[in-house]
């Protein structure tokens, strides 16, 4: 079968392997339908921080159909359509038996620890898998982890009903915070170094564009990164108002960003937000409804073999929209 893995830093290949193995106890096989490409892919390729493996079939951002069940699995049955959890857990620390997945002591993900979703097919831990909703297309569900990791943000922030929130970032996980908020009745803003991508969110979350100085004469109180950048980082911790909470969702680099005295003496919150833990369920209850409005967010559908190539052009900021989804079914 076709499968796109990456074997190191700046490595990746569209090579044919063998079908993945039958699923073993608790495990299930999938049909992989539709795939995304997501800003940590990026980063892993471009960085090689989170190869744990060589080669690995990369993403974990998919969905696709049942086709063969391990002993043990009653939750999903073959043809169901699934979305996937893309956390891989031991289920035995303290974290994960207390519902924090998100935080496991020894946390992975579908593409680096185990195989991913670039690929025709893929077998998985069966808890990874959630029966997708009735009447969502593939390419609406193959955002559902995203979605799941922004709504988490926003939880995270637990901004005030109604308050005005900033969001920092308009890639995917950006575009999707703001579509969240304001489906949740906050005031959005969005600000981004590509304007054309920024009007793009704006308009499809009925926000607006700003930069952080006109942010601050709003007096704002809530924000959400999803940069990683140090410089815009600071930049919201120096603009934000006193009693504020800056959520950071964005991956960057290690470095010495913040004040600990401005935190102390203006009592600002940060709040990281890693992965998701509840939320993928919530939002495939929510699916049905958010699937309208998530067209919008779709940069494009290209084939498995394309990969590499988008690859490049999201590094070289060649890609205008937020999302790109790979169509992985097999013909």
């Amino acid at each position: 079968m076709q499968s796109v893995r990456l074997y190191a830093k700046g490595d990746l290949r569209v090579e044919q392997i063998a079908q993945p193995k039958p699923p073993a106890e608790t495990e299930v096989t999938l049909a992989v339908t539709v795939a995304g490409i997501c800003g940590s892919d990026l980063h892993n390729y471009k960085t090689g921080a989170w190869i744990s493996r060589s080669p690995s079939v990369a993403g974990h951002e998919f969905c696709g159909v049942v086709t063969a069940l391990g002993a043990g699995v009653d939750h999903v049955a073959l043809g169901d359509r699934v979305v996937v959890d893309s956390r891989v857990l031991c289920g035995t620390c303290a974290a994960c038996k207390a519902g924090r997945g998100q935080v496991c002591d020894s946390l992975g993900f579908v593409g680096e620890v185990i195989d991913g979703g670039f690929a025709e097919a893929v077998t998985l831990p069966a808890r990874n898998v959630l029966r997708a909703p009735d009447g969502v297309p593939d390419r609406h569900l193959a955002l559902a982890e995203p979605l799941a990791v922004a709504l988490h943000a926003l939880r995270r922030l637990s901004a005030a009903p109604a308050a005005f929130v900033l969001v920092a970032g308009c890639g995917p996980i950006g575009g999707l915070v703001a579509l969240l908020a304001a489906r949740a009745g906050h005031q959005v803003a969005v600000i981004d170094r590509n304007a054309q991508r920024a009007a793009r969110v704006a308009q499809a979350t009925g926000g607006q564009v700003m930069t952080i100085e006109q942010a601050t004469e709003c007096g704002f109180l809530y924000a959400v990164d999803t940069t990683g950048q140090d410089q815009v980082i600071a930049a919201l911790v120096e603009a934000i108002g006193g009693c504020g909470t800056l959520a950071l969702v964005g991956i960057g680099r290690a470095c010495p960003v913040i004040d600990p005295v401005k935190l102390v003496e203006r009592e600002i919150t940060l709040v990281g937000c890693h992965a998701f833990g509840g939320e993928l369920a919530e939002i495939a209850t929510m699916l049905p409804d958010l699937s309208p409005d998530l067209d919008a967010f779709i940069a494009e559908q290209i084939p498995l073999h394309a990969a590499p190539d988008a690859y490049a052009r999201h590094l070289a900021g060649q890609v205008e929209g937020l999302k790109t989804l790979i169509l992985c079914a097999k013909g």
